[in-house]
């Protein structure tokens, strides 16, 4: 093997060897033992509709209707042509992992910097799940305002049902079990139930929003940003971080696609979940302004513990509640799969596979679950981490790191199109995340 296959190897094969197994069977015993395609868009859908979702109403109140959904679009389009830069060069090269891939074009140090972009966003990520699900069992206080959990509306103020107690159970409890399971796949059947529980909260908010229309009960949208009063040039930039955060799915294009029983599929497979992703985030975007108008907060889901006029309206809204708290609990272990496998690939770089040595995986599985529990209780705001997110790591994974893959070009076959929209990309990713930075740090200057 030659030196820069070793290194390919060396960079790529942790996930390689237990997500693919015998690299030697036949062609018909991949198809017959893989994932399947269904498999594939569930869980890169999962991936993507995860916490991401809870703030995209604020977006849109930022932004407008229209100025919201071009958005939306222009993201779900660059994160699409962007993956499919990936796996043009995944079935050129050698390597079944993002690392690899960068390895491959960039060496050793193209190999760490996505580990550790990954390892920052996914942490980021099963971080921010933990605090939303603080939010829907207990509650959250923002700006002055005290916004009840469902164990406080149910039980009332007790020990048991403050974030540190609540979370700590959920951890032990339902978490633990699901991220001690070893292949991306085993998380399908939990991946579709995550999905279905994202599509049932979208319709209930969607119902709730046209109650409140045919109620005059609803806010009036607007469809530009309000520059008179609330909003600058500089802070639409701010919500585009928190698009590309909600769209990031890269770091599991090649988990997922080392099991799925045919590789070349993948390329449907993500650009149904985008379409997917499109769809949800849109809708859910503007029927929670229209649900909620410019009273939305950073999480929308603390918006739900509203007074209703009903008991059947409470009910509605401890659903809605319930229903995304339950999917973000399912969408945790695939976030929480690739930042396990990136930590050890960076780490124990000469040890057996991860899958494969149970004392390396269960304490590096209980090490990353303690690190975002205590993190959640100790920073309980998501607007912070989706910012730093969204203009840092997800936009080189997401943007950077596939458009400079298409630019190095090590396999020469980049078209002079493939070129110019790698550019373009690059350099709109840059520019967008450092106006976002600037006004970010703008404004906690000067509160």
């Amino acid at each position: 093997m030659t030196q820069q296959g070793k290194q390919n190897e060396g960079a790529g094969g942790l996930l390689a060897a237990p997500l693919l197994g015998d690299q030697n069977k036949s062609l018909e015993d991949q198809l017959s033992g893989g994932a399947s395609f269904s498999g594939a868009v569930f869980n890169i859908s999962t991936t993507m509709i995860g916490a991401g979702i809870m703030s995209i109403p604020a977006t849109i109140k930022v932004l407008g209707i229209i100025p919201g959904l071009i958005v939306i679009l222009i993201v779900a389009f660059s994160v699409d042509v962007t993956a499919e830069f990936m796996l043009r060069y995944t079935n050129s090269g050698r390597s079944e992992t993002y690392a690899g891939l960068l390895a491959e074009s960039f060496g050793p140090s193209g190999s760490v910097a996505v580990q550790l972009c990954v390892i920052v966003t996914n942490l980021g990520c099963v971080i921010i799940y933990f605090i939303i699900i603080g939010d829907v069992l207990c509650g959250s206080q923002s700006e002055g305002n005290l916004h009840l959990g469902i164990l406080q509306e149910w039980f009332g103020i007790h020990w048991w049902n403050t974030r540190a107690y609540a979370l700590l159970f959920i951890a032990l409890f339902v978490m633990l079990p699901l991220v001690m399971l070893r292949k991306v796949d085993s998380l399908r059947h939990s991946s579709a139930i995550s999905i279905l529980l994202a599509v049932a909260f979208v319709i209930l908010s969607s119902a709730m929003a046209i109650y409140a229309l045919f109620k005059g009960k609803s806010h009036e949208l607007r469809l530009f940003p309000d520059f008179a009063n609330q909003v600058s040039v500089l802070d639409l930039f701010t919500t585009v971080p928190v698009l590309v955060t909600g769209f990031g799915f890269h770091v599991n294009v090649h988990p997922i696609r080392a099991e799925l029983g045919k590789p070349s599929d993948m390329s449907s497979a993500i650009r149904i979940s985008v379409t997917i992703g499109v769809v949800i985030y849109f809708a859910i975007g503007f029927f929670g302004y229209l649900l909620f108008g410019d009273s939305i907060m950073a999480d929308i889901l603390v918006n739900f513990d509203q007074n209703a006029d009903s008991a059947i309206g409470q009910l509605l809204n401890d659903v809605v509640r319930l229903s995304y708290a339950v999917h973000l609990l399912l969408v945790y272990p695939i976030m929480n799969f690739s930042l396990r496998a990136n930590i050890d690939e960076l780490v124990f770089q000469n040890k057996p596979n991860l899958a494969s040595d149970t004392p390396r995986f269960v304490s590096m599985t209980l090490i990353l679950l303690s690190l975002a529990y205590v993190v959640a209780i100790a920073i309980p705001n998501i607007w912070y981490f989706f910012q730093f997110m969204g203009s840092t790591t997800v936009v080189f994974l997401s943007f950077i790191f596939p458009g400079a893959i298409i630019l190095r070009d090590v396999y020469g076959i980049s078209t002079r199109k493939d070129k110019v929209v790698a550019v373009l990309v690059i350099l709109l990713a840059v520019m967008t995340s450092s106006i976002a930075i600037y006004t970010n740090l703008n404004s906690s200057i000067q509160n």
